[in-house]
């Protein structure tokens, strides 16, 4: 007898709600394997946790992931991050949209799909979640207006690269002021003429109190801003001038403090293409 598994749910599910196309929420996660389990944390995630734990879950409809090899980790900065100790530290970073209006509903879900691959052993122990928090859509900035694919298809699209700026504003008053200034003046100027597309800015939530032992509560809920620069050529090539500097911009705008610039490159899904770079 096969398992009840209350299909006749779905249709009254699917018949309520939001279903828009906007990422009104992300999960960005980045995480640190262990020395010594860097294939096999690969394997695992690839092979079954980005299906399982994230893709196939209502209401996350696009994700994608990267990769930031040794030298890229050396491009960090600033050295002395309130995100990543060392700065160099979360060699993989993953990226998923979420449709607007439908965090709640995912969330209880992630939750519950998440103590039952613990429960069943299918979460990898050896790895250490260096940043990792759901977060809330505030503005897409891009460099051409009405040009390109949109911010929905970013983790389609084949974008060569990612650089992932997060923010502290100097206060949590400060933060309206942090984002109306990235999004009208400071973004326009650094996007034009560069090879990043567009920018996208979320601001994290707390994470939930039955959320896994393993994942720590997120910081900087009521001041923090992450940025995700989507890039059509390889960070390596396009680091000077467009994403060196950025803390001293903020810095001088005095509205907060850089806390992590860090550039990553997409994995090659189903293969092991860079695990042998990370160290």
């Amino acid at each position: 007898m096969s398992e009840d598994t209350r299909s006749e749910v779905y249709a009254e599910l699917a018949a309520v709600g939001p279903y828009g196309v906007r990422p009104g929420h992300a999960l960005i996660t980045m995480v640190e394997p262990h020395p010594g389990h860097e294939y096999a944390y690969n394997r695992w995630y690839e092979d079954d946790h980005y299906y399982a734990g994230a893709m196939a879950m209502p209401w996350m409809y696009a994700g994608r992931r990267w990769v930031a090899t040794r030298d890229l980790q050396l491009l960090r900065y600033p050295e002395k991050s309130a995100i990543a100790q060392p700065v160099t530290v979360g060699c993989y970073i993953s990226t998923y949209w979420i449709t607007a209006g439908r965090y709640a509903d995912h969330m209880r879900w992630t939750v519950g799909i998440n103590k039952r691959l613990n429960r069943d052993a299918r979460v990898y122990q050896d790895r250490t979640h260096v940043f990792t928090a759901f977060q809330d859509h505030e503005a897409t900035v891009y460099r051409d207006g009405a040009g390109g694919p949109r911010d929905f298809h970013a983790l389609d699209h084949p974008y060569a690269g990612l650089v992932v700026q997060v923010v502290d504003a100097a206060s949590p008053e400060q933060r309206p002021e942090l984002l109306q200034w990235l999004r009208s003046r400071h973004l326009p100027k650094r996007l034009a003429g560069s090879p990043a597309a567009l920018v996208t800015i979320f601001r994290p939530t707390p994470l939930p109190l039955d959320r896994m032992s393993y994942v720590k509560q997120v910081e900087g809920v009521d001041t923090r801003l992450t940025l995700l620069w989507f890039l059509e050529a390889d960070p390596r090539q396009c680091w000077e001038p467009t994403f060196t500097g950025l803390d001293t911009a903020v810095e001088e705008a005095g509205l907060g403090r850089v806390e992590l610039v860090a550039p990553f490159v997409p994995t090659v899904p189903g293969t092991d293409r860079y695990v042998d770079r990370l160290r």
